[in-house]
């Protein structure tokens, strides 16, 4: 039995932790994505946003630095679960333009998760006046929002070139 969240401190805690863990195992998945791509474009891409989320764990780490907690001890099921899509979409046998749109999909379903995550962490941030930790996290959800951006992006010129021209709309 864990124990009981009783504080609004506690659950910004615990949803630190999430995305730490969340972070951590995105930076394991990304070079196996960046490696899977067969687009040059969309390898460098999962490659920057590998080195932005080097950051992003840096900056929680510094954040529970300051509130004096660790940032481990949560697996981010949700995450792992995305993770394993992510291989899926690896390990299918796809012609490279069909694989380039899989990996795309299962690292927009990543960017996602990560937008929610943040945006509720950086609403418990403000309840609890924890204005260095929101600003914070405000920059890394921007950067995840940033990324989804470049990602939906990437995915038009890929289904173009990928569907027969009478039947994309």
């Amino acid at each position: 039995m864990h124990k009981q969240i009783a504080s609004l401190q506690e659950v910004f805690v615990d949803q630190l932790q999430d995305l730490y863990s969340a972070e951590t195992q995105i930076t394991k998945a990304l070079p196996r994505l960046a490696r899977a791509a067969t687009s040059p474009e969309l390898k460098k891409g999962f490659l920057l946003h590998l080195d932005q989320t080097r950051v992003h764990v840096a900056r929680l780490k510094k954040i529970c630095d300051t509130l004096k907690v660790k940032p481990t001890g949560k697996k981010c099921q949700a995450t792992a679960g995305l993770v394993a899509e992510g291989q899926q979409a690896i390990d299918e046998n796809a012609l490279p333009e069909m694989k380039d749109i899989l990996l795309i999909a299962a690292a927009q379903r990543v960017e996602h998760y990560e937008i929610s995550g943040y945006t509720m962490a950086m609403s418990l941030a403000k309840a609890l006046g924890q204005n260095d930790a929101l600003r914070t996290l405000s920059s890394t959800l921007s950067e995840e929002v940033a990324t989804d951006a470049r990602l939906a992006q990437a995915s038009g010129p890929a289904i173009q070139k990928a569907a027969p021209s009478d039947e994309y709309l």
